[in-house]
């Protein structure tokens, strides 16, 4: 099965490869340029070097980092600054010979193509960090995503980081393809996690397409050796803030439902499997645990349980079943009226082309979209039917909407119309080009 799997991922790519890597890769626009392409990789870069600091301290130059799927060497160019050596794999031999002429400045960057499911080609315990982005969400097969899982668990040194991202959307499909791929939820990770001795530090953004995990590998047995001996921890909460704002007011609901908890003396072992979050009795649910920051404290933010109450709660963090710390206070509101709105409106296929429309597709993005089924859509005034409409993100209420123009629809300007209710958004006027 996972050999028919990794051919059909290496024909397929290699076609996109050929046809249009960069767009294929980075998804934004059609025809970009070296410079454009190599620019939208900042802001996951960032995310990325964000938890090197989960790495014991020591010479950058003595690390290894691996990147699987690592395409035409987007992200392997600017992480390379942070290790010895990066290395980077990839099922699409088009793609690695694009990487090699993109990466030949840097010289301890070293992709290479492999079959599409393993890592063998490392030995074990090589590699300090490894990380992957808009690669499983491609791959049509659970089992393949499970087992790059467990290899960059084998591959990986002992406390070594996995940082990585899925796709954690509902299952839809009887079948899955190489660009639309298997979805995985945020249970199978954690029971992944727990079972592979990974100690799971970040699930973040679950029940959307970019659900993002970070993982470290602790030894053979050190999840059972805890259940069976939990450490005894006095653990102590500093302060509880909004893990959006910062400010000392979480609503119970919405987009900044977020608690921060920051903890003094927390024990390192701690990992979101076995961290309880209650606010009288109500169930938050951890979603990330920071690495110590320079006075010893850590952060853990958890999604506000929608049925807690109003004004100050006491917030208790078990670990293990026990008390990890003595109970502490929150100040929990009611949550702001849902400002539904647009935030974009774009070619649904060059999604950075602005109000040009050459694919004659549309893909219209909301937030705070409370009534999704009152939602219509108006081309020069007449309704358009078949709107595509699913949801992308829960929490915040994100909405795609995609449609297709219909062929009456002629080249030059238009304008489009949102109607939500009685509610009527500023017309968008579009560029149709084809």
């Amino acid at each position: 099965m996972s050999d028919n799997v990794a051919k059909q991922m290496r024909a397929d790519w290699n076609e996109r490869a050929k046809e249009d890597p960069y767009y294929y890769v980075a998804f934004g626009r059609r025809g970009q340029d070296d410079d454009e392409f190599f620019a939208t990789a900042a802001d996951v870069v960032r995310a990325l070097e964000g938890e090197l600091k989960r790495l014991p301290p020591g010479d950058r130059r003595a690390r290894r980092a691996l990147e699987i799927g690592c395409g035409p060497g987007r992200l392997m160019r600017p992480m390379s600054w942070n290790f010895g050596e990066i290395h980077g794999v990839d099922v699409s031999d088009e793609m690695i010979k694009l990487a090699v002429q993109k990466l030949n400045s840097v010289p301890n960057a070293f992709p290479v193509h492999t079959d599409g499911t393993n890592l063998k080609r490392y030995a074990n315990e090589f590699f300090d960090y490894v990380y992957s982005y808009a690669v499983f969400q491609h791959i049509p097969s659970r089992d393949v995503v499970f087992s790059y899982l467990t290899e960059a668990r084998r591959v990986l040194k002992p406390g070594g980081i996995l940082r990585c991202q899925v796709n954690g959307l509902p299952a839809t499909a009887k079948q899955y393809t190489t660009w639309e791929g298997v979805r995985i939820s945020a249970g199978e990770v954690a029971e992944f996690a727990s079972a592979n001795d990974f100690q799971l530090l970040a699930l973040e953004g679950a029940d959307t397409q970019y659900m993002w995990l970070t993982l470290r590998k602790q030894p053979k047995g050190w999840f059972q050796e805890l259940a069976a001996h939990p450490p005894k921890a006095a653990a102590h909460v500093r302060r509880i803030v909004n893990a959006q704002t910062g400010e000392p007011v979480v609503p119970v609901r919405g987009r900044y439902a977020y608690l921060s908890i920051w903890i003094e003396q927390m024990p390192d072992d701690c990992d979101l499997n076995q961290i309880n979050i209650e606010l009288e009795g109500e169930q938050a649910a951890p979603v990330y645990i920071g690495a110590p920051v320079f006075d010893g404290l850590r952060q853990v933010n958890a999604l506000m349980p929608s049925q807690a109450r109003t004004g100050l709660v006491p917030v208790d963090v078990f670990w293990f079943g026990e008390r990890l710390c003595e109970a502490a206070w929150a100040r929990i509101a009611p949550p702001g009226p849902a400002v539904p709105r647009l935030t974009s409106l774009t070619d649904g296929v060059n999604l950075l082309s602005g109000n040009l429309i050459s694919s004659r597709s549309l893909k219209l993005c909301f937030e705070e979209l409370e009534a999704p089924e009152r939602l219509e859509v108006r081309l020069d005034g007449a309704r358009l039917p078949d709107l595509d409409v699913f949801c992308t993100d829960p929490v915040n209420q994100r909405f795609e909407v995609n449609f297709t123009l219909a062929s009456a629809v002629t080249k030059g300007t238009h304008d489009v119309e949102v109607r939500l209710g009685s509610r009527v958004f500023p017309a968008v006027r579009i560029n149709v080009t084809t």
